[in-house]
């Protein structure tokens, strides 16, 4: 089975996939302040030790969001808030599993900088805009207004 059997065409429908790679940065952004203003919340009940372990902090809450919001609805907060949202190669939501893994092989593309960089050039590149976690496990960032 092949993307071209069940995922929109990206040349008759560019509408599901067009600005992906830039609604993806924003939402990072968001998602980056989002998990910051959580961590800083949490501060206090660390009782400021916490300040000296906030990378750490960072990590682990952002990947407890990430899987907690791409699970519930298949999309962060702020890609929510870009109007769109990541789906199975057979155009399903993600679930608990599949939220897990796309976000763990998020964060290992995130932390090993080749690999980001690779995951940047396939999001421009190709013609789903698909990073490089998403072209292994056969997801597809859509625009949400548009799905099928």
């Amino acid at each position: 089975m092949s993307y071209s059997d069940i995922l929109p065409d990206p040349d008759r429908h560019e509408e599901l996939y067009a600005d992906t790679p830039t609604k993806r940065l924003l939402a990072w952004l968001v998602d980056l302040v989002i998990v910051a203003v959580l961590c800083a919340l949490i501060l206090p009940f660390t009782f400021f030790t916490g300040i000296f372990f906030f990378p750490v902090m960072m990590m682990v809450i952002g990947f407890a969001y990430r899987v907690i919001t791409l699970a519930r609805g298949s999309a962060t907060w702020g890609m929510r808030l870009m109007s769109m949202e990541l789906r199975t190669l057979q155009g399903q939501k993600f679930d608990l599993p599949t939220a897990f893994l796309h976000t763990l092989g998020y964060s290992v593309s995130f932390a090993v900088f080749p690999l980001q960089i690779v995951s940047i050039v396939l999001m421009l590149t190709s013609s789903r805009r698909q990073g490089l976690t998403d072209h292994i496990m056969g997801t597809v960032p859509m625009n949400k207004t548009t799905l099928y």
